[in-house]
């Protein structure tokens, strides 16, 4: 699936996908967002293990080491492809929404 059609992401992926910049589990991730945000997203687990499932499928994410009771997973090249993409977006839209701090708008 191409890049584009996974835009706009949602905060929540967004910040799991973030996270695994580093390697981490689950729990891990819903601490680093937690800690990352100021306590502003507080991540359930099965948003967490949803998610991803549906990024492993993607191939967003790569599980790159298993316990009995944890799996690790870090961002591939692609995932790292959409949370760049990503940025770029919101990056737009804050650049079109500085007009409110000029008072005009170009066209």
């Amino acid at each position: 699936m191409p890049i584009e059609d996974q835009l706009p992401m949602t905060e929540s992926a967004f910040y799991i996908l973030l996270s695994l910049l580093t390697p981490r589990h689950g729990y891990g991730i819903i601490q680093h967002v937690e800690t990352i945000t100021a306590h502003r997203i507080v991540l359930g687990a099965g948003t967490v293990y949803g998610t991803l499932k549906k990024f492993q499928k993607a191939q967003l994410i790569d599980l790159v080491d298993q316990t009995t009771d944890r799996k690790v997973y870090q961002v591939t090249e692609t995932g790292r492809q959409l949370l760049l993409a990503e940025r770029n977006r919101l990056n737009e839209l804050i650049t079109n929404a500085e007009v409110l701090d000029h008072g005009t708008q170009t066209d």
